[in-house]
């Protein structure tokens, strides 16, 4: 045996149509993670690819008239190429057609036959192709619909195979009670525990009417094994299981399985630990089921045409921004894993993603590192220029703690608590920046003070660079090329300051997030839909309120279409999952509303409770995380941060501002 490598897997995903958000969130995951172990020093082995065995994507190709073959060769390539976009960096992408896993579905098959865990016999009930599951008819309705995807169910009657799971439904059970880490997060265990409370039945793992398929193994007249006990083997077969011998213990078993929260009970959790079980081999180290991207409220669906394609809202973003595609898809995914929905759902929008990447990228991340930067050359030629120069306290404090909160939330997979952990870096420079002006020092003629300020900036920036690297890898060494590092800082150089030493020449700012214009953000784009889908509603975005150039100007006609008045805040809340919303209920005159505002980093609940603010009142509703917002507050924006627009004396609420 060689050395034990962090084995992560995401599933392998139908090649019966073209990668979309939902995909591409955990695939992202997978790789953030990935990389965030890479950067510990540990020894990864990352693992995705395509699932092309199933009958439904036979019939696809069938429908587009080319060999089912051919079909599957194109979309694997769809898939690895888009990864490949997003900066995936896997280690082994698989394909079920290959030989390597025909062998082991096959040798598989026959050693549960062999021991007894799989035996023939005969089905009769309902069955979704779409899904390709079958259904207990105590799980349907009047309609026959499918439960999950709710397409019309066929009646099956035919001979198959079966998987013996009700034998390990007690071991099952104890084994996740006892390891409570096994499936994460917590929801997600709970759920597994309540579907194993309804029963494990054996499952049929042979399907008949198709060659489309690995055979079931010396049984002429047996079909293809069932596509779900196929793919789950994908797992084992990239261990190299049958050929390296015990050395495919190097990898096994996994450290850490990553899926959407829809195939894990019934798949993941239950018949995939099963049948390891029944092989005696060990269970995967952890399970981690995250939630779903909604977009408007719905989960993605190809019949309503609200399906966003990766790569095309990247694109858009790069159209929007002015910026190179590299720094585009990395904004696209910090977007996705800021907003990962963790142990509930969550809402895409392209909205959201606007906001992110004026507000977190361009105004906190991207301002920091080019002010920092640019204040080094205007002051100091761009050279660090004393070897004295240390990372003040509290600072260093500062930094030490929020290296580690970081790191312990991306062991959890808990990307959105993580990036926010990293970005109280940001806002602690920022502050310390305001208090300490380096640019007043430098007038005064300080320039040992200013230095030594900007040096605390500088070592802020390598830390930066090294924590957002799992998520924006391209932007990480964007950042490290402008320091003048060879690489990105390993991980453990995120907690030893005082890195840069005197004499250090930086290389040039460079403005990395340049802000989205106005005009351009509010067609970022549409729902993508896939081809031959029917058309369906595509979402409606709602213009917004964006930075003008100096330089436009308005009629006085235009102005008083414009309703603006005073209105009272008689109470404020966080908007839950975000850092940055506030919903406040306001007094407008005879009225009270709700609107949606971004001051949370600015103000806490309690400081706006009873304040007269400025709100534009005739802006058309939008939805924002699923708070209808009536108006927009009016604030203004020093170094990214909103500050309210106050009347020097108390009014009557509902004044109309002139």
């Amino acid at each position: 045996m060689g050395k034990r490598y962090y084995y992560i897997t995401t599933p392998i995903y139908y090649v019966n149509s073209t990668p979309h958000i939902g995909t591409a969130l955990t695939t992202i995951v997978a790789d953030a993670c990935a990389r965030f172990y890479k950067r510990r020093g540990r020894a990864v082995y990352f693992l995705t690819g395509t699932d092309e065995n199933a009958p439904k994507v036979h019939r696809v190709a069938q429908e587009q008239g080319k060999p089912t073959q051919q079909f599957v060769d194109e979309m694997a390539e769809v898939f690895a190429r888009t990864w490949r976009m997003l900066h995936i960096e896997y280690d082994v992408f698989i394909r079920t057609t290959e030989e390597r896993h025909k062998r082991t579905v096959t040798e598989v098959f026959r050693r549960l036959r062999e021991k007894g865990d799989i035996y023939k016999g005969s089905y009769q009930g309902w069955y979704c192709l779409s899904c390709e599951t079958f259904w207990a008819t105590s799980k349907i309705g009047a309609e026959r619909s499918c439960p999950d995807c709710g397409k019309p169910l066929e009646w099956r009657d035919e001979p198959c195979y079966y998987f013996r799971l009700s034998a390990y439904e007690s071991r099952l059970r104890e084994y996740i009670q006892s390891n409570p880490h096994f499936i994460q997060p917590e929801v997600r265990r709970n759920e597994t525990l309540g579907f194993l409370a309804e029963g494990l039945q054996d499952v049929a793992v042979s399907r008949s009417g198709t060659d489309w398929g690995v055979p079931v193994p010396d049984d002429p007249d047996g079909g293809v094994v069932y596509v779900w006990f196929d793919a789950l083997l994908n797992y084992l077969t990239a261990t190299g299981w049958l050929e390296r011998g015990e050395e495919y213990l190097d990898l096994w078993p996994p450290d850490l399985q990553l899926m959407g929260k829809d195939i894990l009970p019934r798949f993941h959790a239950t018949i995939w630990p099963a049948m390891l079980m029944a092989l005696e081999l060990p269970l995967p180290e952890r399970l981690y089921g995250h939630g779903w991207f909604l977009v408007n409220q719905k989960k993605m669906s190809k019949s309503l045409g609200n399906v966003y394609a990766p790569l095309e809202v990247a694109q858009a973003l790069t159209t929007a921004s002015g910026c190179e595609l590299p720094y585009a898809t990395d904004a696209f995914r910090y977007y996705m894993l800021r907003e990962m929905p963790t142990d509930s759902d969550a809402e895409f929008s392209l909205e959201g993603l606007e906001t992110r990447y004026n507000g977190d990228l361009a105004n906190d991340l991207g301002n920091l590192v080019h002010r920092t930067l640019s204040m080094m050359h205007r002051y100091f030629e761009g050279r660090v220029a004393s070897g004295e120069w240390r990372v003040e306290e509290p600072l260093a404090t500062v930094f030490q703690r929020q290296v580690e909160r970081a790191t312990e939330a991306f062991e959890q997979v808990d990307f959105p608590r993580g990036l926010r952990e990293v970005w109280e870096i940001i806002s602690a420079v920022n502050r310390y920046y305001d208090e300490q002006a380096p640019w007043a020092q430098m007038k005064a003629g300080d320039t040992q003070r200013a230095g030594q300020v900007l040096y605390t900036g500088l070592e802020a920036v390598r830390i930066l660079c090294g924590l957002i690297e799992p998520a924006m890898p391209a932007v990480a060494h964007a950042i490290a090329t402008q320091l003048n590092l060879p690489t990105v800082p390993p991980w453990s150089e995120l907690t030893e300051f005082n890195r840069l030493p005197g004499g250090h020449i930086l290389g040039q700012p460079t403005p990395i997030f340049p802000r989205l214009q106005a005009e351009k953000a509010t067609k970022l784009g549409q729902p993508h839909r896939l081809e031959g889908e029917p058309p369906g509603e595509p979402k409606k975005e709602t213009a917004r309120q964006g930075d003008k150039a100096m330089n436009e100007t308005i009629t006085i006609d235009e102005f008083k279409r414009l309703d603006i008045r005073i209105a009272r805040v008689v109470q404020a809340e966080p908007v839950p999952k975000t850092d940055k919303l506030l919903k406040l209920t306001i007094e407008l005159g005879d009225e009270t509303r709700t609107i949606v505002a971004g001051i949370a980093e600015t103000y806490t609940p309690e400081q706006l409770v009873g304040k007269q603010i400025v709100v534009l009142a005739n802006l058309q509703p939008a939805t924002i995380r699923g708070i209808v917002s009536e108006g927009m507050l009016l604030a203004a924006e020093v170094d990214g941060k909103a500050i309210l627009l106050i009347p020097d004396r108390e009014v009557p609420t509902g004044s109309i501002v002139r």
